[in-house]
């Protein structure tokens, strides 16, 4: 196995989410291999994730600072403005850091760049000839619904290989013309153990409190589920900008007696198997990571289908339950029939711990060596 220098170029290092919990989970698995791999940010993370004392790479933030915005140009002035001049000299500045960590690599280095703000500076990099892989790490419909979208089509149209979570998105990108892409799939991010023993009356749900991830829906839900199933709790694991309004939604409701809001959880397979079912109620995924967590430690999932990573991951009424997007009634229904039924719950999530497994890390970093042999010829 060829050894090499490995680059991660993302926003930033250490930014609590997907993309900064998959970041270090791959840097390590690459660097356990005898890989030489850094993480580069390019500005502080806002909401820092501790990467431990001492990690198997090394890291490099390019700012100081948050940089600011690319500013618009005045109409009359256009690039000629002193603002877009100032901001693409400091831009330039930055990439030229990256450009001497590129040309210090050795031959077979890899640039791999998971989001596409962070590729800005890449594309202004000297990147002396090393293979760059761009990624998506989200679905094709949340991407076309914003800005990202016109982002990923300029910047990545050039790179070696650009990577879609699965095989759906990674088609959807080719009909838009790029035809440099392929797919990845997320690793499991935690080793299939013991798992919970399903029996405690616990609903979990895990992830940020914010529109996107659509805690407003289960809710709605929740009011419809939870009469039917007396003394079953939804416990929400999470912080963020939207708790205020949800547990004001919550009161409205009347569900404080079933309802808990936990907080933000260090140990998430240890809120998993103190669970019986997990529920993901979100507006737009990529690849949930907490969906292969919740399947490792055999709790069963029901989730919104609302992107192709989440029906990649669980089959629905084998190892879990899909739901129409935003249908809080069917969403409602498919809680009950976990809920009332222990027998579902166990088969569901047995299988669910078995089926898992093709998500295991050694198979997709073995995925990740293919390509870059392959980009090396």
């Amino acid at each position: 196995m060829t050894q090499r220098d490995i680059f991660f170029v993302a926003n930033e290092v250490n930014e609590l989410g997907g993309v900064g919990r998959w970041q270090p989970q791959m840097a390590g698995l690459l660097a356990e291999r005898g890989h030489r791999v850094t993480v580069v940010g390019i500005a502080p993370a806002n909401h820092p994730m501790d990467l431990g004392d001492q990690p198997p790479f090394r890291t490099v933030t390019l700012y100081a600072r948050r940089p600011p915005g690319r500013p618009r140009p005045r109409r009359t002035l256009g690039r000629l403005d002193p603002a877009v001049r100032r901001h693409e000299i400091h831009m330039r500045a930055a990439a030229s850091r990256l450009s001497t960590l590129f040309q210090a690599a050795r031959p077979g280095a890899m640039i791999i760049v998971p989001q596409v703000w962070a590729m800005e500076w890449v594309a202004l990099a000297d990147t002396a000839g090393h293979p760059v892989i761009g990624m998506t790490h989200e679905s094709f419909e949340t991407s076309r619904k914003s800005s990202r979208f016109a982002r990923v089509k300029k910047y990545y149209k050039d790179v070696d290989r650009l990577l879609a979570l699965t095989r759906e998105d990674a088609d959807r990108w080719a009909v838009e013309g790029m035809n440099n892409v392929g797919f990845m799939p997320n690793p499991l991010s935690i080793e299939p153990g013991t798992p919970s023993p399903r029996t405690e009356k616990v609903v979990a749900n895990v992830g940020r409190l914010s529109h996107e991830k659509g805690v407003d829906l289960l809710l709605d839900a929740w009011a419809e589920a939870a009469p039917k199933q007396p003394g079953w709790t939804l416990r929400i694991y999470g912080r963020g900008e939207a708790e205020a309004q949800l547990r004001q939604q919550c009161a409205r409701l009347g569900l404080e007696d079933s309802v808990d809001f936990a907080g933000q959880t260090d140990d998430v397979p240890g809120a998993l198997r103190a669970s019986s079912v997990f529920v993901q109620s979100s507006r737009g995924e990529g690849f949930p990571l907490v969906l292969l967590e919740a399947m490792a430690t055999g709790v069963p999932c029901v989730a919104f289908d609302c992107a192709p990573g989440v029906r990649e991951i669980v089959t629905h009424e084998e190892d879990g339950l899909l739901v129409r997007p935003g249908n809080t009634s069917e969403l409602a229904r498919h809680l009950v029939r976990l809920m009332s039924d222990a027998h579902l719950r166990d088969t569901m999530g047995d299988r669910a711990l078995h089926n898992v497994r093709r998500f295991d890390p050694d198979v997709i970093t073995q995925r990740w060596e293919a390509l870059f042999d392959f980009l090396e010829r």
